[in-house]
């Protein structure tokens, strides 16, 4: 998917699109491109959509994986609706649709449910919504999604660890007495009302890695966290 994505931002700017959306192969991911030809992560994307399906459905809750940025919590509440943070995973986001009857979902791979499609994910659903949201806000893509993306993402990073248990034990020693904890998935560290960071470390399930994520306020923050953070994780790999 990531060499169509190169692809199509080079034919957005080149076309004079306004949007560009990019599908993997069977079409149940789907990840947008900005007038500009920068990706938007899939997470802002669905903080995007919370109004819109809000307005058909007032207080409905939507699930979101927990690896997303706090602003999609933020724009669900904000919006009068029920925030659902979900494990990372198709089984788990579908579940939780139909568990809380969700109106809607969205993952950080590009995968996004609706409760009209059985709770399935489904990217030409996506790509019709992401098209009439654009088309109702007479604003360009990268206008409609700049103030969602205020604070600062470390994007996944993976390290190679046979230990991953003792890792994981040593974060929650670590960082234990400075926010909240919880192993919903791995094991994530909630500091950002106190100090403005979170975190999130989990397993691979297929490899020996654990995967960290890190949202903060500001870039000197996340370097910080990020800083002593790491020496607990392993070797750091490309992957």
């Amino acid at each position: 998917m990531a060499a169509n994505l190169e692809q199509l931002q080079a034919e957005v700017i080149k076309q004079g699109a306004d949007l560009g959306l990019c599908f993997d192969g069977d079409a149940d991911r789907c990840v947008a491109v900005d007038e500009q030809g920068r990706i938007v992560p899939c997470d802002i994307m669905t903080a995007l959509l919370v109004p819109h399906f809000l307005e058909q459905q007032p207080g409905s809750a939507i699930v979101y994986d927990l690896r997303s940025t706090k602003a999609v919590k933020e724009e669900i509440e904000k919006h009068g609706g029920k925030a659902l943070r979900g494990r990372v995973g198709h089984v788990f986001m579908k579940q939780l649709l139909a568990d809380n009857n969700a109106i809607f979902g969205g993952e950080l791979s590009g995968h996004f449910y609706f409760r009209k499609n059985f709770n399935a994910d489904s990217g030409a659903i996506a790509m019709a919504t992401f098209l009439t949201v654009l088309a109702h806000a007479g604003e360009p893509m990268s206008k409609l999604v700049e103030p969602l993306m205020r604070y600062v993402q470390s994007g996944e990073v993976n390290f190679e660890n046979e230990e991953q248990d003792e890792a994981l034990d040593s974060v929650m020693e670590t960082f234990g007495d400075r926010g909240d904890i919880d192993e919903l998935d791995g094991v994530t560290v909630d500091c950002f009302d106190t100090e403005g960071w979170w975190m999130n470390i989990r397993k691979s399930n297929t490899e020996p890695l654990l995967r960290l994520n890190i949202e903060a306020k500001t870039q000197e923050l996340l370097d910080e966290v990020y800083a002593e953070v790491t020496p607990l994780l392993g070797t750091k790999v490309d992957h």
